[in-house]
């Protein structure tokens, strides 16, 4: 079975923060560099989900961090690319809003595609 090593990826206790590795453009929606590691994909996809859905639930990030049980500072630096989410913080925000944010696969093999 082939590794993350394989396909030329850095293991991500290498990886920097999802927004260091903007190209061009406005983190979530910016073309990421073309060495950017799985991580910062998934990041990325991350961010767009989750501002998308507290968008269409019109709610902010005090009131989601309160309905949540995660603190707003932590919503604003996942949305801003500072830090990706643990899987309790991803679990108690997409029980808050209802809805997936985990983007899965498609964040890293629909990179090129995007934007």
């Amino acid at each position: 079975m082939a590794t993350w090593d394989h396909f030329g990826m850095p293991r991500s206790n290498n990886d920097q923060l999802p927004a260091t590795y903007i190209a061009s453009g406005e983190w979530p929606y910016a073309r990421l560099v073309e060495s950017a590691p799985v991580s910062a994909h998934y990041g990325q996809a991350f961010a767009r989900n989750l501002a998308t859905a507290m968008a269409a639930s019109e709610i902010g990030l005090r009131t989601l961090g309160d309905k949540a049980g995660v603190s707003h500072a932590t919503i604003s630096r996942l949305l801003r690319g500072m830090v990706l989410p643990d899987l309790g913080t991803l679990a108690r925000l997409e029980v808050a809003l209802g809805k997936s944010l985990w983007p899965g696969p498609a964040a890293w093999t629909e990179r090129d595609h995007r934007f």
